[in-house]
């Protein structure tokens, strides 16, 4: 049984069921093929999950600092069990509106897996999409005028790092856990190890990072990196940087012992269980991309700044083509090409407006670039700190901890980029993202009156200092 569509998609997590509804908007009959649960990684295994799983690992903190508000509370526990049924409830209702969403806009969706043919009888060119549905009934032949690969990616491990599921795991079976452990190895501390060490050691696990770079949080400005690895090590985290994990030293008996390689000397390190978080990798494997002319490179799909392949008329979207490998990412890029194919002038994307952040405790966010790309781009620049501990709402939250650090050039006086560490920046990054789109100097951010009391007014002070220009301090 075939069918014929004007865009077939593979993959329904963020970027391709995003994707598919922008095409509905704009008249494409359009199909999405996952073999999964619609909302992918980032709903049922990545984002939501683990935002409420921090949320609960905060709420627990706060509650054990109640004293300090005038609160006398008694007999504080953790119910780790309510705490995963949470999660659960969010996710299965956020994966209720998704699923709504498709049939509004009346998207077939067919459950199974989805594999590129090569020219055949359906077509002349490579593209016509195969379907193993999950249920067992035959294969569904769908001839689409235009593909969407939006497949994701997979945690990445170490060679020698069996992922066991039990004692070593990644992501997706530390979401799983029933009970949590006395004490965790984290291999890796970027953005994932970072956001699990913040949450583990709040639910009072015993934490170690161990990091090969030079400090945690590698790709993020050098401050940020350093301020997070304080207030981590203030909780009780222990970081190790310049660490080379030895996978053949590996033991796994009642825990397990892992050795790594630190300045030329073999050092030991023993807990009850192991978290690998170095990396993602593209699903691209089974998809057929053999029976195109599609061009991988280290395992992206590689797509022009409108994300077609080699194959024009085959697209590919977020964690699969590498990049930013974030959700926020993959939506506006399957936007990008659904309009792309649709004929609408659009504009690429610009990557260093697009906002990153990290949502442990305390949380950090960024957008633009760091000093340190700034001055190797060849800028001269000025640049601005402001502390929380300045900011009277931050003490009346009694989260003082932080700075917002604006970067600008000295000869323009564009911004180009601002980078925050402290409560709630998450929720206030998208300011200087608007900011940067808009070509705004410091003089027009700090020209935007920020609310008192607030914590955005670290931004306005932020940016005030800049030109040397802060009022309070």
């Amino acid at each position: 049984m075939s069918t014929e569509y004007d865009l077939v998609i593979l993959g329904g997590g963020t970027g391709g069921y995003v994707a598919a509804i922008r095409a509905s908007q704009l008249g494409l009959k359009t199909a999405i093929v996952e073999a999964g649960k619609l909302g992918g990684t980032c709903l049922h295994a990545g984002c939501i999950p683990s935002k409420a799983l921090l949320r609960s690992a905060e709420v627990y903190q706060t509650v054990k600092k109640a004293a300090d508000f005038g609160v006398k509370t008694e007999g504080i526990t953790l119910d780790f069990e309510a705490a995963q049924k949470r999660k659960q409830s969010i996710v299965d209702k956020l994966h209720n509106g998704v699923q709504y969403l498709i049939k509004q806009g009346k998207i077939d969706l067919y459950e199974g897996y989805g594999r590129l043919l090569g020219p055949s009888i359906f077509s002349p060119m490579p593209g016509t999409v195969s379907v193993e549905m999950n249920n067992g009934e035959e294969n569904e032949i769908l001839i689409p005028k235009n593909v969407l690969l939006a497949t994701g990616s997979r945690p990445r491990t170490l060679p020698g790092l069996t992922i066991d599921g039990e004692t070593v795991l990644t992501s997706d079976e530390a979401l799983k856990l029933e009970e949590l452990p006395s004490s965790m190895l984290i291999v890796g501390g970027g953005v994932i190890g970072v956001e699990w060490a913040s949450m583990l050691s709040d639910f009072n696990v015993d934490v170690t990072i161990l990091e090969y770079a030079d400090r945690i949080l590698p790709t993020e400005d050098k401050e940020i990196s350093k301020a997070m690895e304080k207030a981590l090590k203030s909780k009780g985290i222990k970081i190790i940087t310049g660490a080379e994990v030895l996978p053949d030293t590996l033991a796994v008996q009642d825990g397990l012992a892992i050795s790594t390689l630190e300045n030329g000397s073999k050092k030991d390190y023993q807990a009850e269980k192991m978290l690998v978080s170095v990396g993602r990798d593209a699903n691209t494997s089974g998809i057929g991309i053999e029976n195109t002319e599609i061009e991988i490179n280290r395992g992206f799909i590689q797509v022009n700044e409108f994300y077609q392949t080699k194959e024009s008329h085959i697209y590919a979207i977020g964690d699969c083509i590498g990049g930013m490998q974030l959700a926020h990412v993959a939506s506006h890029e399957g936007i990008k090409a659904v309009e792309h194919i649709a004929n609408i002038k659009t504009e690429p994307i610009q990557y260093d407006f697009i906002p990153r952040c990290i949502y442990g405790s305390p949380e950090a966010a960024s957008v633009g670039i760091t000093e340190e790309e700034a001055l190797t781009r060849g800028h001269k620049i000025k640049v601005g700190k402001f502390p929380f501990q300045a900011i009277g709402k931050a003490l009346v939250l009694g989260e003082s901890e932080g700075f917002v650090k604006i970067i600008s050039d000295e000869n323009t006086d564009d911004l180009l980029g601002v980078h925050m560490i402290g409560p709630h920046v998450t929720d206030m990054i998208s300011e200087s993202g608007l900011a940067l789109i808009l070509n705004a100097t410091a003089w027009e951010v700090a020209s935007s009156i920020h609310p008192h009391p607030s914590l955005s007014e670290v931004i306005g002070e932020a940016a005030l200092a800049v030109d040397g220009l802060a009022l309070h301090m």
